[in-house]
């Protein structure tokens, strides 16, 4: 991998940065927001509580740039880590899945960790010209857990859900 880890001084190398490195990691855009790419998806099979089979975990690299948000979503069945790899801080929300006062953290590398527990709702934003992260996943990651919150009606979204990550 070409080593992006020095800070771009200005928003033209930042957006070089960004397209850089969506291009040698062949990323795609995500529904949430962002350029994403899986990496690694277990070989290893469980069954979660609900019956459903899933693998062990997943990995993806995930990357937002300046004025993109990951937008609110719920992965149902399954514990999301992120981890902060290079690029600017990342604010982090966290939501109960029935509500409440949303939560904020910054994944930075001094503090590059963070857990959203199975089923909360989580948005991301960048503080800077971009933010490249890893998103694990277990029970590993399937479209077909995952919740975005604009698709519902605004009737069933959770109370605190910040309106401007939607």
């Amino acid at each position: 991998m070409t080593d992006h880890q020095a800070g771009p001084t200005s928003e033209h190398s930042a957006n070089a940065v960004v397209e850089g490195l969506i291009e040698e990691w062949k990323m795609q855009p995500h529904p949430e927001g962002g350029w994403y790419r899986e990496i690694h998806r277990s070989s290893q099979t469980v069954t979660r509580s609900d019956g459903a089979k899933r693998a062990g975990f997943t990995t993806i690299l995930f990357l937002l740039k300046a004025g993109s948000t990951s937008r609110w979503h719920q992965v149902r069945h399954a514990d999301e880590v992120w981890i902060h790899l290079q690029g600017a801080p990342l604010s982090l929300w966290d939501l109960p899945e029935t509500g409440g006062e949303a939560s904020r953290q910054i994944l930075s590398l001094q503090q590059p960790v963070q857990v959203i527990p199975a089923n909360h709702w989580q948005a991301a934003r960048p503080e800077g010209p971009y933010s490249l992260v890893s998103c694990c996943v277990g029970p590993g990651f399937a479209f077909e857990d995952f919740t975005m919150l604009h698709e519902l009606p605004q009737s069933e979204w959770p109370e605190g859900a910040l309106t401007d990550l939607v």
